[in-house]
């Protein structure tokens, strides 16, 4: 892939994220200062890779799983978030109370921050806010899709326990979830050390169109100021 390739890419990824419907190529040759024949050769060939699509009779193209799995590779592992945002979550995570309580605030702060569900276990419970946000998503408008992602949701606690992922930040992306794998959805989880297990999980559940990069920076910050807060 060429260099204006994986920068269309990465560009037709935020703008979808933002306007949630497909990105034509008259808009990226704005963005490129090229003509939309120019763009619409390289969308061809990032369709022929398998990292983008057009749905129905459309236009323009939207990512694929495997588009967005190479876009959240590519991100650096730095996390950092804004000053604003560090102090919100600051204050809503190190309130010192009990540490129930404690995780419960954070999960709810990030459903505030990322307009997705937020989700942590708490023993051997799952803890869920949000559900009115997922299934806002546009993505979600049919009953079918609402099935999958509660197929999805109804599965999550013990999968996790079971499966328990062991990477500080783990992203699983659309087909890449092992269950509800047509939900359309990506789960983006951070792994911390609590009272009730060494492997405990905060996160969140959205479509797979996602500012991947804020969320991701975003519930893993969660998840170091959990520790900080709990274990200070």
């Amino acid at each position: 892939m060429s260099p204006r390739q994986e920068l269309i890419l990465k560009s037709i990824i935020e703008q979808y994220a933002e306007v949630a419907s497909p990105v034509g190529s008259s808009l990226l040759a704005k963005v490129f200062g090229v003509s939309s024949a120019t763009i619409r050769a390289e969308m061809a060939e990032l369709e022929r890779l398998g990292l983008i699509t057009q749905p129905h009779t459309s236009a323009g193209r939207i990512p694929t799983d495997k588009g967005y799995r190479y876009y959240v590779n590519t991100l650096s592992d730095e996390t950092s978030v804004d000053k604003r945002t560090e102090r919100a979550l600051s204050a809503r995570v190190s309130d010192n109370n009990a540490p129930e309580r404690t995780i419960r605030s954070a999960v709810d702060t990030l459903v505030e921050m990322t307009h997705n569900l937020g989700l942590a276990t708490i023993g051997n419970q799952l803890y869920m806010s949000g559900l009115t946000n997922l299934f806002a998503q546009p993505e979600f408008s049919s009953g079918g899709a609402v099935r999958e992602v509660a197929s999805l949701l109804d599965n999550l606690e013990p999968w996790l326990h079971e499966a328990k992922p062991n990477e500080p930040l783990s992203v699983f992306i659309g087909q890449e979830n092992p269950i509800g794998r047509n939900s359309g959805c990506s789960l983006i989880i951070s792994k911390f050390r609590s009272p009730y297990s060494d492997n405990s999980y905060i996160g969140v559940l959205g479509p797979t169109r996602q500012s991947y990069k804020g969320v991701m920076n975003l519930v893993k910050r969660t998840g170091e100021s959990l520790e900080e807060a709990i274990y200070e």
